[in-house]
């Protein structure tokens, strides 16, 4: 009996991954992946391409896109899985977003500048983007290329995150508007790598019954960067507020040794995969 390996989170250079969508499908070809989704930062651009190679290599691909959105002045992502990417509500919601991605890439580059690092990053950013979704990864690997730090989560470390140099508070879209995007077109909201966010058991708990309010259904149980105590620790969530379980990798390049494309551990005895829910 063959076995599925499912991998359904993982981003192209449609946003802040280092491989073209075609590139990304044949390496989860490579990698024996049977069910792919590419969801890529507050936009659907890569699907087409991803979905013309994958009927090629016979991959089913799971349309899907990373979302980002701001709960009680804290920024979470929400993975939209089988979604219609044609959708006009999905699309008219992430065009506000990417417009607030361009906004915020520009005051980055402003504030890093005037800490000293380097000229004409904007510029620079937005050439190395080439179309796609800007994030802080793109700053973080223009940081690393220009000998600030090791590597991408070093740079995060010391130039990106809240009372660093490069950091830039940003009001995203609402939690409950994000979910009704997705479910409007058709798809299952899942809380990308739950553990990132670093709540406290309470916060967590009013979290997951706001996500579930909304419209929420599933939460990514296996993640990449999870160690086996967060795995055991989301799907007990999972289990406790009745939410499908969810796996991926969150692969972005292959230089980052810390995760890879369809290595994954599977989903714990007793959590419903959220692909059950597919139709």
């Amino acid at each position: 009996m063959t076995t599925c390996i499912y991998d359904l989170h993982c981003h192209s250079t449609a946003s802040d991954g280092a491989l073209n969508p075609e590139a990304l499908v044949q390496l989860a070809f490579k990698q024996a992946v049977s069910t792919l989704a590419l969801t890529d930062h507050d936009t659907t651009a890569g699907l087409n391409e991803a979905k013309i190679t994958a009927n090629r290599v016979d991959i089913n691909l799971i349309p899907g896109i990373e979302i980002s959105t701001t709960w009680n002045n804290k920024c979470f992502h929400i993975v939209g899985l089988n979604i219609n990417p044609e959708d006009p509500n999905l699309q008219k919601g992430i065009k506000s977003l990417q417009t607030t991605r361009l906004e915020r890439a520009e005051l980055i580059a402003d504030q890093l500048e005037k800490y000293g690092v380097g000229k004409n990053i904007g510029a620079l950013i937005m050439k190395s983007v080439n179309g796609g979704m800007v994030t802080r990864t793109h700053f973080a690997q223009y940081l690393v290329d220009q000998g600030y730090g090791k590597n991408i989560r070093d740079i995060f470390k010391h130039f990106l995150v809240r009372g660093k140099p490069g950091f830039v508070a940003t009001r995203w879209a609402k939690l409950e508007d994000v979910i009704a995007w997705i479910n409007d077109a058709g798809g299952v909201a899942i809380i990308a790598h739950p553990m990132r966010y670093k709540l406290n058991a309470n916060g967590m708990r009013n979290f997951l019954s706001a996500f579930k309010a909304a419209g929420g259904k599933a939460i990514e149980v296996v993640c990449g960067s999870n160690s086996d105590q967060d795995t055991r620790n989301t799907a007990e969530l999972a289990r406790r507020h009745g939410l499908l379980g969810s796996v991926g990798s969150d692969f972005h390049s292959p230089k980052n040794t810390w995760t890879t494309l369809g290595k994954l551990a599977p989903l714990p005895k007793g959590i419903e995969p959220v692909w059950s829910s597919f139709s």
